[in-house]
């Protein structure tokens, strides 16, 4: 465990923080990996939660963005009140998600986290190929880095939204039809990452479009 102070604490979106905090002098990681997190506050030092690194490995700090539950009393609602200089611990590093080869990116809500720091090294590589990245959310202002994304990925950004209908927006849930209008060829890779029962209903859709679990990327807890 190590003790590192934030540097910044910023809204992204209404429930969307990016925290950026000093790099620990031990931490090492993959773009997609995750770390357990803990607050230097009273009564919470035990309290861990996992986020995604969205920085770089090889960046001067450590980044995360992290969707806030302020209604629950939980550790992200804690993060809500915490200020530049304010004190994290910083734990152990996991996550089975890593770039294995060019695909389809499928995010529902924070579960985009992963496929931000895989996109940025991807960018800074100029390996950004075809990749493309299908993300679900209930509204257009739950969506996270919109406009970075478009710019990086242009048409293979493909938004849809459960709770919204609103022109040039996909408008419902991830279908097995709109996995298919958007897959060039069966050899594609197929990242996951949201919630459990999204990820499985995505995985059901692949498996009836024939994608072979060995193209299948998740995240396993």
């Amino acid at each position: 465990m190590e003790r590192v102070k934030i540097i910044s604490i910023v809204h992204l979106t209404h429930d969307v923080l990016k925290i950026v905090a000093e790099k620990p002098t031990t931490i090492d990681y993959q773009p997609g990996q995750a770390v357990d997190i803990s607050i230097s506050k009273q009564n919470w030092e035990h309290e861990l939660r996992a986020f995604t690194f969205t920085s770089l490995p090889d960046d001067g700090y450590i980044e995360f963005t992290i969707k806030t539950y302020p209604s629950h009393n939980g550790v992200t609602a804690q993060l809500l009140s915490l200020n530049k200089e304010d004190e994290l611990l910083i734990h152990n590093v996991f996550g089975d998600i890593t770039y294995k080869g060019e695909g389809i990116f499928i995010a529902g809500g924070a579960g985009v986290t992963p496929f931000i720091s895989i996109l940025k090294q991807l960018e800074k590589e100029n390996r950004i190929g075809n990749n493309k990245l299908i993300f679900a959310n209930k509204t257009k202002a739950d969506i996270i880095f919109e406009d970075k994304f478009c710019q990086l990925l242009g048409d293979n950004f493909v938004n849809i939204l459960s709770n919204e209908n609103i022109a040039n927006y996909e408008y419902g849930f991830i279908s097995a039809d709109l996995i298919r209008r958007h897959t060039n060829e069966p050899s594609q890779y197929f990242y996951l990452c949201g919630p459990e029962p999204m990820m499985q209903a995505v995985e059901r859709h692949l498996f009836a479009l024939g994608i072979s679990e060995r193209f299948i990327v998740r995240e396993v807890f």
